[in-house]
């Protein structure tokens, strides 16, 4: 399995770099079966995060038609005003350092992120998986209308706002489509995806080697729906 974890100004470090070392010793464990890249919408850059300027490299461009898995993060940057929605237009492309988080995440969609996000999700064999904010960049971008999605807590009344069925669990398989909510659920995410994608035994060695439990159920649209409490 090949994973590209895609890169964007702003992006939050944590949403990227723990799945990349989850999925990295994944790799390690099966002897190769996992492989993991930073991308981006642009080509191989400098990206600088939207914390303290933390800049990452992406080595290559987002490849929507290769098979395997894609990872989108979230933004890092000031919550923002309470009410305030990302905006499309904001800075007419261009970043700045301490930033909103939802101007961050409208930014990506003045990029070509969405088409290839769209191309990606189109292709019979690609994962999509986001972590936190990166839902609502997919979200933004009319990918998930119908969809069973999560994110960070703060985050789901804009997911239900874009035709989302927002779920409010850590980590969200809907086929295709796999999500992680809070910034820390990166972890539980990468090492669902590593059971998932390659086997229970890998991702088990992982989880001792990092010495991290994922925490909940894995919310899946499967079996009879529980009555109200």
């Amino acid at each position: 399995m090949h994973v590209q974890i895609v890169l964007f100004d702003g992006f939050d470090p944590l949403d990227v770099i723990a799945p990349y070392e989850v999925l990295y010793a994944g790799g390690t464990a099966s002897a190769g079966a996992v492989s993991v890249e930073l991308v981006s919408a642009e080509g191989p850059r400098e990206v600088v995060s939207g914390t303290g300027g933390l800049t990452l490299r992406a080595t290559a461009a987002l490849d929507p038609g290769r098979a395997g898995l894609i990872l989108v993060p979230g933004a890092s940057g000031r919550v923002g005003e309470p009410g305030e929605v990302p905006d499309h237009d904001a800075g007419a492309g261009r970043w700045q350092q301490g930033a909103s988080i939802p101007v961050l995440l409208g930014l990506t969609l003045t990029t070509e992120l969405p088409a290839l996000l769209k191309a990606a999700m189109e292709h019979p064999e690609v994962t999509v998986s986001a972590v936190c904010g990166g839902s609502l960049v997919l979200a933004m971008a009319g990918l998930l209308e119908g969809r069973h999605a999560t994110t960070h807590h703060m985050g789901r009344d804009m997911l239900d706002a874009t035709g989302v069925r927002a779920v409010s669990a850590r980590v969200v398989d809907d086929g295709d489509l796999v999500t992680g909510a809070g910034v820390t659920s990166g972890l539980d995410l990468g090492l669902y995806l590593l059971e998932r994608e390659v086997g229970p035994r890998i991702a088990h060695a992982v989880e001792e080697l990092f010495a991290h439990e994922r925490r909940g159920t894995v919310w899946r649209h499967r079996g009879p729906e529980p009555v109200p409490f």
